[in-house]
């Protein structure tokens, strides 16, 4: 019994202390500050206010922001009933640009877009600064309807939320980024490509809002900047000026802004592909002048050739370019190219048809001709053909060798003065043979290297050699009319190429803010 009484004193005084505890957490409680309950202790230490006396609301963001849009009208601009517009301040920092498509003229470029605007009814007092908020509250304040006019498609980047970012400091300053991909409209003039240099222009300005209500500004002198680093595969960037512009419309004057992306197009590209390829190919179309005009499917063959391959060269370059209606400095040099190519083959037309006798043997008179009827048939005993005859003296050309195959080759050589030697089993003619190669020979590095440096003296000991049977007469003689295409069409070619590439490095076109501005002809 005294145990059980013992037992139950003891739980008595345990719970009488319990109480007492319990009391005086709450009257701590009660007495501490009500920031104590609603920012947790970690944080407390972390944060510690400056000002005791500041207003407990304002240390919860969300009772600030919902004080500040109690009343808040978002359809309103923020100078409403103020009789002064709204100052937009924007500025863009470059992240990448390209590809620039001439076919399609247009550029794209990926970007970090910031709007900066004051709204005094977004102002608020506090120890915090700035508050960054969520993109939902854009839905719930007023913010400028901005587009680019000269736009074909551009959108926000959502991976792996919406790249947004909304920040409102004390004095109700706003800052709205996006981070966008833009892609816009950019005419170009390709007189001079691809030497050429292009300006593309970005035009943004609001959708609805006139100049009255809404003004656009540049941030400051540089409001356009780029990464480090950033360069274009096709283009060097020269500069991206700046300006503020008014647009009039029907409905009035809207504010624009406009920044110009000044480019210039890298050569190197289009000189290993195109420019250089044309001009070994012309070059090489030149070696029918070397080539003996007895040669005729040779160089024609040779000059054919090059015309088709300047030709396929002339096709695969104009695949990236739009079908404008005026010619291209690389269009002209193709053409120039084409045209000397196709002199080539002209040149061979008139040798052949001026200077070249046959099949390039020696003419002989029809004085010569009588010696050589009489003289074949004496002793044969056979009448001659008067139609055989005919028909050489009609082709007027002899050669050295005549071989009758049907006494197994035994030659007859005749001489051109009438002479001729013949064997008793001769009894008509043989066919013709033409003998040009030397008896004396020359090793072949050597022969090459006589063609290459144009050795007179070898080639007329060639001519002697192979026209000895002949009367002393030259055979593959070359024409005067290459002998003077050697020299007129190398140096015309180089002084052509000499003006074209001074005409074009040399001139170039200005960067200049051009009247008629992209995407607004509709809306003027």
């Amino acid at each position: 019994m005294k145990r059980a009484l013992g037992t139950l004193l003891m739980c008595h005084i345990l719970i009488e202390c319990a109480v007492d505890q319990c009391h005086g957490w709450t009257a701590k409680l009660i007495k501490s500050n009500l920031s104590d309950v609603i920012i947790p202790s970690r944080a407390r230490r972390m944060y510690q206010p400056s000002n005791p006396n500041v207003d407990v609301v304002s240390k919860n963001i969300t009772m600030v922001l919902e004080n500040l849009l109690k009343n808040y009208e978002s359809s309103q601009t923020p100078t409403h009933g103020k009789g002064e517009p709204t100052v937009i301040k924007t500025n863009i920092l470059i992240r990448s640009m390209g590809p620039v498509s001439e076919l399609d003229m247009d550029y794209s470029m990926d970007c970090y877009f910031r709007q900066y605007w004051r709204d005094t009814r977004l102002s608020f007092l506090g120890p915090i600064k700035s508050l960054s908020l969520s993109i939902k509250m854009l839905e719930r304040i007023w913010r400028p309807d901005t587009y680019f006019y000269n736009g074909k498609q551009s959108y926000v980047h959502t991976i792996t939320v919406p790249n947004k970012l909304l920040r409102i400091t004390q004095d109700g300053d706003i800052l709205y980024s996006m981070r966008l991909t833009i892609k816009a409209k950019c005419p170009m003039e390709l007189h001079n490509f691809p030497m050429d240099r292009q300006s593309c222009p970005l035009i943004l300005g609001s959708y609805a809002y006139p100049s009255r209500q809404l003004v656009y500004e540049w941030q400051n002198g540089k409001s356009v900047s780029f990464e480090t680093g950033m360069a274009l595969s096709q283009f060097d960037l020269m500069g991206s000026p700046q300006r503020n512009l008014t647009l009039k419309r029907r409905e009035g004057e809207f504010s624009l802004l406009q920044v110009n992306f000044n480019l210039r197009r890298h050569t190197g590209y289009f000189l290993i592909q195109v420019y250089v390829p044309c001009i070994l190919i012309v070059v090489l179309s030149w070696v029918s002048f070397w080539i003996h005009r007895e040669a005729t499917s040779d160089r024609v063959g040779l000059c054919i050739t090059t015309v088709l391959t300047l030709s396929t060269i002339g096709l695969d370059t104009r695949t990236d370019l739009p079908k404008v209606r005026y010619a291209t400095a690389l269009d002209w040099f193709l053409l120039m190219s084409f045209l000397y190519c196709i002199a080539t083959l002209l040149e061979f037309a008139g040798v052949h048809y001026f200077t070249k006798v046959g099949s390039g043997e020696i003419p002989v008179d029809e004085e010569e001709w009588e010696d050589v009827d009489e003289s074949t048939f004496v002793g044969s005993g056979q009448p001659e053909n008067a139609s055989f005859r005919a028909g050489r003296r009609k082709s007027s050309l002899i050669c050295p060798i005549y071989n009758d195959p049907s006494l197994g080759g035994s030659p007859r050589r005749l001489s051109l003065h009438g002479s001729l030697q013949l064997t008793p089993r001769h009894s008509h003619l043989a066919t013709v043979e033409r003998h040009t190669q030397t008896e004396h020979k020359v090793p072949r590095w050597r022969q090459l290297m006589y063609c290459l440096v144009g050795n007179e003296r070898y080639r007329r000991e060639r001519q002697r050699e192979a026209s000895h049977q002949m009367g002393n007469k030259r055979v593959n003689s070359v024409s005067y009319i290459d002998r003077a295409a050697r020299v007129f069409f190398p140096l015309s070619f180089f002084v052509l190429n000499f003006g074209y590439w001074l005409l074009y490095f040399d001139y170039h076109q200005q960067y200049s803010w051009k009247k008629q501005l992209p995407g607004l002809s509709a809306l003027t």
